[in-house]
């Protein structure tokens, strides 16, 4: 017969009994999992599927009417118009977030909540109104060519449908806080068709606790979003990549090019961090964004590339599409366009330009080792480089190993290089920074 195991609570100083370590009763903070709980985290899943859904809607009618193009890419639409067709939709982009986020703080008194500090530090409370506001407007910008991600509008609105159930059936706050997390990762899922990496994300960057209950909540609620969602989006994977094979010479670029990974993404979040300093106040929440867009627009005419959230970048480098000059350059301005963005008060995420500035580097390291061993396909250093810097950026490497895998669809014959370099890159992250570009931003 099982005897009953001790635990000890830091918390409360006290020891918990349990006979299992994973479930819900082994921890004194955990949410306590009742038929009503599981229906909420159902509901919760369906809300946040309808609403990512009905953003990415927003998100494809903003770049269809900006860059006048009906079917393809939004890289390939942005580079069909001219570059001062660029420049004037930019700039205009610049003028509505600059306003629509002034008339928020007028209304409202700030500009919503960063959700993912609100679930660490505040229970998941948070004023669900600016929050919906600010992702519509993150949305919109990014369609029109801002350099930031478009997760954050689709993970915020999540967390907001968990946050306002959570209001109607007056539930506990540690319950309330495993539903908000639960509809982020939703969130996540449902933007990137990636069920199980949202889960992973909810579980280890949002929550931080790998408990049974945890886990069986955050992956109902993102199976249930990322089947909501197939009503509104496509059942297909974000990246298509060519069939890829692992090779001594990829494991032993792995080993060497994880930790200058890590490094480059250490240095990276600092950059971020610089970028959430200083925001603008008063009238400046007006002008900053309108001269930041103009100068991203200017840009543009040269380097259409900077526009966007670098999804299409990503799919070019995956492709090994993009030249060695090509690479060097957008490894430079693409985090400095998202940085000014960010700078410039413009609200949005940061899980595909971390990718974007990941696949870019590893590359452009793969170029170099290429000379060394050309029977490597260059389509996999990028796809490392992009698992290990967004693992070491997040500090989410288990997430950021399941994200590359249901992103590709069938990457899994890199998974031993992938690990490795995720690793890698994770270790030396942590020594150099200890904060990750969620934390950073407070």
């Amino acid at each position: 017969m099982l005897t009953a195991q001790q635990f000890p609570s830091e918390s409360l100083g006290r020891q918990i009994e349990s006979a299992q370590p994973n479930v819900a009763a082994a921890t004194p903070d955990s949410a306590s999992m009742t038929l009503k709980m599981w229906v909420m985290v159902l509901l919760t899943g369906t809300g946040a599927g309808l609403t990512s859904g009905l953003l990415m809607r927003l998100l494809r009618l903003a770049q269809h009417l900006t860059f006048s193009y009906s079917s393809g890419d939004f890289l390939l639409g942005v580079r069909h118009v001219s570059p001062m067709h660029r420049l004037l939709a930019v700039s205009l982009g610049g003028v509505i977030a600059g306003l629509s986020l002034y008339i928020l703080r007028r209304m409202t008194g700030g500009s919503g909540a960063e959700v993912t500090g609100s679930i660490w530090h505040k229970q998941g409370r948070f004023e669900a109104g600016p929050t919906i506001a600010k992702s519509i407007i993150s949305i919109v910008i990014v369609g029109m060519g801002a350099a930031i991600g478009r997760e954050a509008a689709l993970k915020d609105t999540g967390a907001t449908v968990a946050g306002k159930i959570s209001d109607w059936t007056s539930m506990s706050l540690p319950q309330r806080r495993l539903l908000v997390a639960c509809g982020a990762g939703a969130g996540m899922a449902a933007a990137y068709n990636v069920p199980l990496g949202g889960a992973l994300f909810a579980i280890e960057v949002l929550l931080g606790t790998m408990s049974l209950t945890n886990v069986l909540a955050a992956v109902l609620a993102s199976v249930t979003a990322v089947a909501v969602s197939w009503l509104l989006l496509p059942n297909a994977p974000t990246f298509q990549v060519a069939q890829l094979s692992i090779s001594p010479s990829l494991i032993l670029w792995a080993v060497i090019a994880g930790p200058l990974l890590g490094a480059a993404s250490a240095v990276y979040v600092r950059f971020i961090g610089w970028s959430e300093s200083g925001k603008p106040k008063e009238y400046m929440v007006i002008l900053a964004p309108i001269l930041v867009f103009i100068g991203l627009g200017v840009l543009s005419m040269r380097f259409p590339e900077v526009l966007g959230n670098g999804k299409n970048v990503v799919q070019e480098a995956f492709g090994s599409q993009l030249g060695t000059g090509l690479l060097c350059w957008l490894l430079i301005l693409r985090p400095l366009a998202t940085a000014m963005c960010l700078k410039s008060g413009a609200p949005g995420g940061l899980f595909t330009p971390t990718m974007t500035f990941g696949a870019l580097l590893g590359g452009l390291f793969g170029e170099g080792w290429s000379h060394l061993a050309p029977s490597v396909s260059k389509d996999s250093y990028a796809i490392v480089g992009a698992g290990a810097m967004l693992a070491s950026a997040s500090q989410g490497p288990i997430s950021s190993v399941v994200f590359m895998l249901e992103l590709t669809n069938h990457t899994d014959a890199l998974i031993v290089p992938l690990i490795i370099a995720v690793a890698g890159a994770t270790l030396m992250a942590r020594r150099m920074e200890v904060h990750s570009i969620y934390s950073i931003r407070g």
